[in-house]
């Protein structure tokens, strides 16, 4: 009887069909202001392919720095170039799967609700409107969105007037978030992340020249799979291309 028990369930176990393996999840690590585009275009990915990614957002600074220490990403989709040839530096990218894949534009937004008539230009009365208040923007020392907001103002002649009047956050969503809430009269953002939120309007977009060229690349690390690779690639083709316009993305100049 024994036997026969034994007999069986190797016959079974031999009879069962074996179970696909399912696919790995990648790890993608991505710009703050991504956020909502991307994940649209991880779903239409998953819907196209079966494979899900897990995203996480930050501001790039702290994300190359995750990576840098061994965080497990296998994309890393950066809001400047300078992230991107930091990790490039250390070899911590797939150098050959590199490109330019979006491009934005900075604006300066205030409260749905606000009264205030300010366009950025040359000299313009940023620090007369703030009053009291506070410039909502993410770290001009580290943060991509701050760092092009800084360049902004200092080109048209501000920043010594209202830098002592930034609330520094650590992405541009959470300076956003302040404008949103009416914690800031007024903030800097890209144009996507006030395209995103209907509680703030946007005032004015900064000349373009008044800043550096807002691109984002995107890249495998070192460590970026199969997976990986064919998420990057889906980022470069129609689908999600059309989400990532809808959101108010554009595509870098060639």
């Amino acid at each position: 009887m024994k036997f026969l028990t034994a007999l069986l369930a190797t016959i079974f176990l031999t009879a069962a069909p074996a179970r696909a393996a399912e696919p790995a999840k990648p790890v993608i690590f991505a710009a703050a202001s991504l956020k909502g585009a991307l994940d649209e275009t991880a779903a239409a990915f998953k819907a196209a392919t079966g494979i899900e990614v897990t995203i996480s957002y930050a501001g790039s600074n702290a994300l190359a720095k995750q990576i840098g220490e061994g965080a497990p990403a296998e994309v890393f989709i950066s809001a400047d170039e300078d992230w991107m040839n930091d990790l490039a530096s250390k070899n911590l990218i797939q150098a050959d799967s590199r490109i330019d894949l979006l491009a934005n534009e900075l604006a300066l937004i205030a409260p749905g609700d606000s009264t205030l008539a300010l366009v950025p230009a040359k000299g313009f009365a940023l620090a007369a409107a703030l009053g009291d208040g506070k410039l909502a923007m993410a770290d001009p020392d580290a943060v991509p969105a701050g760092k092009y907001g800084k360049a902004a103002l200092t080109a048209l002649g501000v920043w010594d007037q209202v830098g002592a009047k930034v609330a520094r956050t650590e992405n541009v969503r959470a300076a956003l978030a302040l404008v949103a809430t009416g914690e800031a009269p007024v903030g800097i953002v890209y144009v996507t992340d006030a395209k995103a939120e209907p509680k703030v309007k946007t005032l004015g977009v900064f000349p373009a020249d008044s800043h550096p060229a807002i691109l984002y690349p995107a890249a495998l690390t070192a460590t970026g799979g199969a997976e990986a690779k064919q998420f990057l690639a889906f980022l470069q083709g129609e689908a999600a291309t059309a989400i990532f316009a809808k959101a108010g993305f554009g595509k870098p100049a060639s």
